[in-house]
């Protein structure tokens, strides 16, 4: 109930970058394969703005097992930094299709609302979903021209006591940059929480 990686490489005749891993944010019920990336100025993110419908890509099949596991009894607790989001798009719209009696918390961070990917739809999920909970927090504030009555804090430990009533228990899927991942890793490991129950994926950037 998500997506592995795909690698994706543009073939020769088009432009020479890759392969680069990429997590698939449609949901399996889903009728259009769709990936999600941030554009920064580096030679591959330039490549796929200049890309065409016409543009020829070589795509290897699906790997890895960052999916939602099957024990409907555990809660699953995903934290997602920036566009570590994607994979959890496609487990929360899954499971809101399926009406899962799962319970699902996600704590998503970004700096601003503007750099939120998605934040509508999620919120919007939160409401068709009364088994899923959703946490955003905006750590740069000072930045925005949106207003924003959530968190502004990091995500850390302090978060998820607030919002959750037991750290142990849940399975924990983290999800962004390495730094993020790391980080909450520790603090899960930390708070007692058995590293089996730790899911990690990390988002390196190109």
């Amino acid at each position: 109930m998500t997506t592995g990686y795909l690698p994706v490489q543009p073939a020769e005749e088009s432009f020479h970058t890759g392969p680069f891993p990429f997590s698939a944010c449609s949901p399996p019920f889903a009728n259009e394969l769709v990936f999600t990336t941030r554009m920064r100025d580096t030679a591959f993110k330039r490549s796929l703005k200049e890309a065409t419908s016409a543009t020829k890509l070589k795509i290897s099949p699906a790997a890895g097992s960052f999916t939602l596991h099957k024990n409907l009894a555990k809660p699953a607790v995903f934290l997602a930094g920036g566009i570590g989001i994607t994979p959890f798009l496609s487990m929360v719209q899954q499971a809101d299709r399926d009406r899962l009696s799962q319970k699902l918390y996600l704590f998503y961070s970004n700096r601003r609302p503007e750099d939120a990917a998605f934040l509508d739809t999620l919120t919007t999920l939160e409401t068709t979903n009364p088994n899923f909970r959703l946490v955003c927090t905006m750590t740069e504030m000072s930045k925005s021209k949106r207003e924003w009555k959530g968190e502004t804090a990091l995500l850390d430990k302090q978060m998820l006591c607030r919002h959750l009533a037991d750290l142990q228990g849940p399975i924990y899927y983290i999800a962004g940059p390495p730094i993020m991942v790391t980080a909450m890793r520790e603090a899960l490991v930390n708070a007692g929480v058995e590293e089996n129950d730790i899911k990690i994926d990390e988002f390196v950037g190109y």
